[in-house]
């Protein structure tokens, strides 16, 4: 039954960020195959960047358009269109968080691969310079000690010419096995490096998405306090918030884009940047591993394996025949077949460590956690960037509207008369003795319109044919009747439905006697 191999087959959203167009900065069209060591395509990836500096340049117009539009036309604002509505930033942060949890888990499973890969081909360069010296050194030293004691036997000495050309076999194709300290790459540097980088990026967007958060808070706070330092406080971190937000957008987008390049056709990449030393069919085979493709380095490993097979048959040879001529031989023969026993347990692990199967699970894994999880987790970056610098410049625009306000109630509260009657603090300074010259609150309730046209009726009449005024009767409030209409509720501690100062002065100018009459004739 045959084992279903998993391969890597790039997502849909790193072919529509590689057809991005890409310009360079003279805005001419740029080939978007990922080569960074290019100054062209380096241009590109700059050239998006700058999206963000853009953004936040319109930005800013729009704000300095608004607020030439706000302060040159002044208008009443309701109460309900005046309070910011902050769900979209903290939608905007909610989408930031899940954003920036991807791309960790994305460059983490990349890091954690290039470890076990470097660990992989740590493990195969010590096995193969641990038999190179097992057989350069111990057995060449064996054999020349030997060359000696089996002077006098011919048949002994053309064994150990053979034995020669055998560890000259071993060592040739030892030779032709990959040399991990050749190469220019160190995938322990890289990860590293990545995950440095990494850090300090999760980091950098942790602290931007809790600034959103406190600049929501602060908001409210700011709107419940009506306070004009909150408010600049505010408005100094909103446009904080606000510069990242178009930075973070800028940056995060053609990090995207540049690694969608990649993840488009990683394996080219690989085989340019690795061709120095490592030939193509070598690159192939752990790129792909595909059952068609053969182990290049498989006929070494069996030339190997064969040679120090032949090796333990001659030395066991040996070992049996010439102990009772040469007994000195048996501690060099004992030492070669001990070292052989190493080699060879070498040589099998080396098979294993070599087969394709394991370098190309951490190469998919690798491309797995970029490709999948980093460029998903820097698109919902981008969103969140996009999404909090437009509610943060939607933010500053009412917070100006409630700076206005604030404003215009302050100078409005600063011009209320203190004389005059319906003021609270004028009722609240009325029933301070120091102001001598302080009506008090029934002096002002006097709503008649003229001393001349008030005849109060006699005593007599309003007790039989006026009934007691209801005040609270919608046909006496809106029946139009003069006669109640102006009249003032004494004794009733309300304010009369309409005042002027020539009401004020007629009731001021009326005579004790007067006062006492409207009384009696008004009393219910």
């Amino acid at each position: 039954m045959a084992i279903a191999r998993l391969d890597y087959v790039a997502p849909w959203w790193t072919y529509w960020l590689h057809n991005f167009p890409h310009f360079n900065f003279v805005f001419q069209s740029v080939d978007n195959t990922f080569r960074p060591e290019e100054a062209s395509y380096q241009q590109s990836l700059i050239v998006l960047a700058c999206a963000g500096a853009i953004g936040l340049a319109l930005s800013l117009l729009t704000l300095a358009v608004y607020l030439v539009c706000l302060f040159c036309c002044r208008r009443s604002l309701d109460e309900e269109t005046k309070r910011p509505d902050t769900c979209c930033v903290t939608s905007a942060v909610g989408v930031g968080f899940y954003g920036n949890s991807e791309t960790n888990d994305g460059v983490y499973q990349l890091t954690y691969s290039l470890y076990h890969a470097n660990h992989t081909l740590d493990s195969i360069n010590s096995l193969v310079e641990g038999a190179q010296n097992n057989v350069e050194a111990g057995l060449k030293q064996h054999l020349e000690r030997l060359d000696e004691i089996f002077a006098t036997k011919i048949e002994y000495l053309q064994a150990l010419r053979f034995l020669q050309l055998m560890v000259n076999n071993i060592i040739r194709e030892l030779t032709a096995l990959p040399d991990i300290n050749k190469s220019k790459i160190d995938l322990a540097a890289i990860a590293d490096q990545t995950a440095f980088i990494e850090y300090y990026r999760w980091l950098t967007y942790l602290l931007l998405l809790i600034l959103d958060l406190v600049i929501c808070l602060v908001m409210c706070l700011g709107i419940a306090k009506q306070s004009q330092c909150l408010m600049i406080s505010i408005i100094g971190f909103v446009i904080l918030s606000l510069v990242l937000s178009w930075a973070a957008l800028g940056s995060g987008t053609a990090t995207a884009v540049g690694t969608s390049d990649f993840c488009v056709s990683p394996n080219k990449f690989i085989v340019n940047q690795t061709k120095d030393f490592l030939t193509a069919d070598v690159a192939h085979y752990y790129l792909f591993c595909s059952p068609n493709l053969q182990n290049p380095f498989q006929q070494s490993l069996t030339i190997c394996q064969r040679s120090l097979t032949t090796m333990q048959i001659q030395i066991q040879g040996l070992l049996q025949f010439s102990m009772p001529i040469f007994p000195t031989a048996q501690r060099d023969l004992l030492g070669i077949q001990t070292l052989l026993n190493s080699t060879e347990f070498n040589v099998h692990q080396l098979t294993a460590l070599l087969d394709c199967r394991g370098i190309h699970k951490d190469y998919l894994d690798a491309l797995m956690g970029v490709c999948y999880d980093g460029v998903e987790g820097l698109l919902y970056l981008s969103l969140f960037s996009l999404l909090a610098a437009c509610a943060l410049s939607a933010m500053l625009c009412v917070i100006f509207r409630l700076w206005t306000l604030m404003g215009s109630r302050e100078k409005e509260y600063n011009d209320i008369d203190e004389e005059d009657p319906f003021n609270p603090q004028a009722r609240r300074l009325s029933f301070n003795p120091r102001r001598s010259n302080t009506h008090s609150f029934c002096s002002y309730i006097s709503s008649l319109g003229s001393q001349a046209s008030l005849h109060p009726p006699s005593q007599s009449q309003s007790n039989s044919t006026i009934q007691p005024p209801e005040y609270m009767n919608q046909s006496m409030l809106f029946g139009g009747t003069p006669r109640y209409e102006n009249v003032p509720l004494i004794g009733g501690g309300s304010p009369p439905p309409s005042y002027s100062p020539s009401m004020r002065t007629t009731y001021l100018s009326m005579t004790d006697a007067q006062i006492r009459h409207l009384r009696t004739d008004f009393q219910v």
